[in-house]
């Protein structure tokens, strides 16, 4: 089971509002709005997706790290966690 399954809910409905919020960007465009207005939308949308992603690795700590720690196991979870800090920051 995913570390995410208990904010699954949460998550799925993050993303289908940022999928909104993409929408709305592509119907900017197509409308010729101010370049300072859409760019104002793409920072929310990236915003928004780092709050998702925030949310990701905070449940992937406590379910899938813990419980490798509390087994013994815990060196490569530890390691992939670095890993994917270190992706979620060069972003």
């Amino acid at each position: 089971m995913p570390g995410y399954a208990k904010d699954r809910a949460a998550v799925q409905a993050r993303l289908r509002r940022i999928e909104g919020q993409l929408r709305g960007i592509q119907k900017m465009v197509d409308e010729d709005r101010y370049c300072i207005d859409v760019l104002t939308q793409v920072g929310a949308v990236k915003a928004a997706l780092d709050r998702v992603a925030v949310l990701l690795l905070q449940d992937h700590v406590e379910h899938c790290v813990a419980d490798a720690i509390r087994s013994g196991d815990s060196e490569e979870k530890v390691r992939e966690l670095t890993e994917a800090v270190a992706r979620f920051l060069q972003a």
